[in-house]
């Protein structure tokens, strides 16, 4: 059957034009040639010759490509094509092929939209058919005009009315209506589906294609998750038959530095299944230590070009939930491999460091190496022995190089933010047994200063030889935050100096002053939220939160490609190549052409994947604590208030964790306005205020286990709601500095003491 045209494809008289073929291809649901256009648009007779004269002048032009489908690949892109607004910066709109599926699985291309100023402004989400064209290494969009969105497919549970009739109740909070279900298929009532459209309208409701099974069953949530954000996690058998294949390649032989002798120790988490890195450090007589940082030579197993290449690129990094993890690479080179397992030989990326007596790294080389790990510990056994004086000499050393790596982490005074970390543990069964806050050990931070001396060694080390470099990059925080953080400070009585220069330092000491937990909670939250989001690229800027000016990842290649492409540079860049292993496999191990030429497309493409992993995690972990609360909800907790809106406010429970809304709605009677520089409610009588990092004590209302939405409320509410309230606060004005005044004589009122819960 033909496809049938969408709303944005009028027939008129005549010969349709370029823009409204090439719209009809993009957005067709099936291929679409002669015949299905010329139906689609009622096109007979001469009208039919005309057409295939126009798909053939299309075709010369590279806006199709002359058989079935307009995808023309001319670099990456055809002349027109239907985009997707994926994010606006600095007003400027950015948008990815809204079909992308080229056959090498390259990252999409990332273009910049230029918007002419009449019309209304793109937002993020919009498709939009566009021309396209090549601007130096990057790409540049003209929109023509926006198109209706797609209804996109939805993860739900199945319900059903007393008369049988089936609904779809979504299992993401911010999907809040329930389509009706046309075509059940095999589901049951309960059951966890994914369904897509009917019909091209909404109105046809949706027809479930997969049942999940049983929503609340164990090891569901990350199943949820999964679905949810497209993460990939089963892999085409050419990816696995190339593991194989790779796996079965020996290190024996090689052209490697002969590392075994040295007691190498790898210190990870108890439950860890794979092992990445491993250290060393001596004394070297002078005051100073030599250090090796040993990580698995990922590059050597994992050729670029390859279908298991292609396949980790997509992932861009592996992904943990409390249940499951899905990896980047098959279990075969992750967890066995490559993973630098005790007492086996492995083929290791080894940076030799040299660590003078302030903790300088003075010197540093790479090198592949052939190494046996002496011990796996886990980081509380680790901690142990140092804290009982029964460490043995390696691990001793490896604190006593630490501690001078510590005094030059202090001079440099990196940003210092003490947010605690939800762990999730779960039983035989799947079923949570604790939730608890991780603990932050001195061998966590041992491990972690080493890893950072060798990204910045890797970094520097490609840049001394005009290397590319996939930076690991954290700007310093834009100056509109920053202006929203000092208002936010001075309804505090503190102040933000913004013509001085910005350094983690700054708020360091910001935070050092404040004596009050609570506000101090509340100050490291808004430094928190006035951060940029860290993320990947060839250009340097530069690393705010650890004040380095060269970072890269080097030392996870297990779990994150970003890794794999810095091993690939060093290898090309130090000469680091090893002889064709004759298997089958790409013959080279370093970056390939294609990866010199797309750096910065791979780079926004593992960026954009890693945000969806840690997406992905937190809605998981937020689905784990509903489940767990939903036996207790009408229980009073002391919590802690996180962010203030119009509509109501969200807390956290103290010690224990899970974001919560309280709505306004439940406050009472009051009528309550949002001051957005104080981040606050407050009442229009009472002068009650709500603001982050207020102490109080909530009730459990509400605890949804598939959206992971918890709902508190005050303790004395019956949780009705009240009447609909305005913005405005009758007979109030803002003073000069847009405080509000009270009464007619202008008393300003405290909106930081009045009324406020401790």
């Amino acid at each position: 059957m033909a496809p049938k045209p969408t709303q944005t494809h009028k027939k008129t008289p005549g010969l349709p034009s370029r823009e409204q073929i090439l719209e009809f291809i993009q957005t067709s649901d099936k291929p679409a040639g002669k015949r299905e256009i010329a139906k689609a648009f009622g096109l007979k007779g001469q009208e039919k010759i005309a057409l295939k004269k126009r798909l053939k002048d299309m075709a010369e032009e590279g806006l199709i490509d002359g058989r079935r489908t307009a995808y023309h690949r001319m670099g990456g892109l055809p002349k027109v094509t239907v985009l997707r607004v994926m994010e606006i910066e600095d007003g400027e709109a950015f948008a990815i092929p809204d079909s992308w599926s080229p056959d090498d699985a390259t990252p999409p291309p990332r273009l910049r939209m230029i918007e002419k100023k009449k019309g209304a402004a793109l937002r993020k989400g919009d498709r939009v058919l566009a021309r396209t064209e090549q601007a130096g290494t990057g790409w540049i969009a003209h929109p023509m005009k926006k198109l209706p969105d797609r209804f996109e497919a939805i993860l739900g549970v199945v319900e059903l009315d007393g008369r049988g009739k089936g609904w779809l109740s979504p299992v993401d909070k911010r999907i809040r209506n329930s389509p009706p279900i046309a075509d059940l298929g095999n589901a049951e009532k309960g059951n966890l589906v994914l369904a897509e459209p009917a019909g091209r309208s909404p109105r046809a409701g949706v027809k479930v294609v997969e049942v999940l099974g049983d929503p609340l069953a164990p090891k569901a949530y990350s199943l949820i998750a999964i679905h949810k954000y497209g993460i990939p996690f089963e892999f085409p058998e050419e990816a696995l038959n190339e593991a194989e294949r790779a796996s079965s390649v020996t290190v024996q032989g090689q052209k490697r530095e002969d590392l075994r002798h040295i007691p190498i120790v790898a210190i990870d988490p108890a439950d860890a299944r794979d092992h990445d890195d491993a250290i060393w450090a001596e004394p070297d007589g002078e005051g100073g230590f030599n250090a090796i940082v040993a990580i698995a030579d990922v590059s050597f197993y994992v050729r670029p070009g390859g279908a298991l290449d292609r396949e980790a690129r997509k992932r861009g990094n592996s992904v943990y939930f409390p249940d499951r993890v899905v990896p980047m690479l098959p279990e075969v080179l992750s967890a066995d491999v490559c993973s630098l397992r005790e007492g086996e030989d492995r083929a290791a990326m080894v940076c030799h460091l040299h660590i003078a007596q302030n903790g300088q790294v003075t010197k540093w080389r790479f090198t592949r190496a052939l190494v046996r790990i002496a011990e796996v510990i886990a980081y509380e056994e680790a901690q142990a022995r140092i804290d009982e004086n029964r460490a043995g000499e390696n691990l001793a050393h490896l604190w006593d190089a630490w501690q001078a790596l510590e005094t030059a982490r202090d001079k440099r005074d990196p940003l210092e933010l003490d947010l605690p970390e939800r762990r999730v543990v779960l039983d035989d069964q799947g079923r949570i047994a604790e939730v608890a806050v991780r603990e932050r050990l001195d061998a966590h931070r041992v491990v972690e200063d080493f890893m950072i001396a060798a990204n910045v060694a890797a970094a520097k080390a490609l840049e001394s030889k005009t290397a590319p470099v996939v930076y690991r990059i954290h700007e310093t925080p834009s100056r509109e935050k920053l202006v929203a953080l000092r208002d936010y400070l001075e309804t505090f009585g503190r102040k933000l100096a913004l013509g001085q220069v910005i350094t983690p330092g700054l708020f360091n000491r910001m935070l050092k002053d404040v004596a009050d937990p609570a506000e101090k909670a509340q100050v490291m939250e808004a430094v928190l939220r006035s951060q940029t989001q860290a993320y990947y690229g060839p250009a340097n800027a530069g690393h705010f939160g650890l004040a380095l000016g060269s970072y890269a990842h080097f030392t996870s290649p297990i779990r994150r490609y970003a890794d794999l492409l810095v091993h690939r540079a060093l290898v090309d860049a130090f000469g680091l190549e090893q002889p064709d292993p004759k298997n089958g496999l790409p013959p080279h191990s370093g970056l390939s052409d294609k990866d010199r030429a797309d750096l910065s497309k791979i780079s926004d493409a593992i960026s954009d994947t890693e945000r969806r992993a840690m997406a992905a995690e937190r809605d998981t972990v937020d689905r784990y604590m509903a489940a767990w609360l939903s036996g207790r909800v009408g229980e009073v907790f002391q919590t802690r208030i996180t962010g203030v809106q119009r509509f109501g406010f969200f807390a956290t429970i103290v010690g224990l964790g899970g974001d919560g809304l309280v709505p306004v709605s439940s406050l009472g009677s009051d009528f309550y306005h949002y001051d957005e520089a104080a981040q606050a409610l407050i009442g229009e009588k009472t002068r009650e205020t709500f603001a982050p990092g207020d102490m109080l004590e909530l009730r459990l209302a509400e605890a949804n286990p598939l959206t992971g939405a918890l709902k508190f409320e005050p303790p004395e509410s019956n949780g009705a709601p009240i009447e609909k309230r305005g913005e405005r606060m009758p007979g109030h004005k803002k003073d000069k500095k847009g405080k509000y005044m009270q009464g007619k004589r202008g008393r300003p009122g405290n909106i930081r003491h009045q009324g406020r819960k401790k």
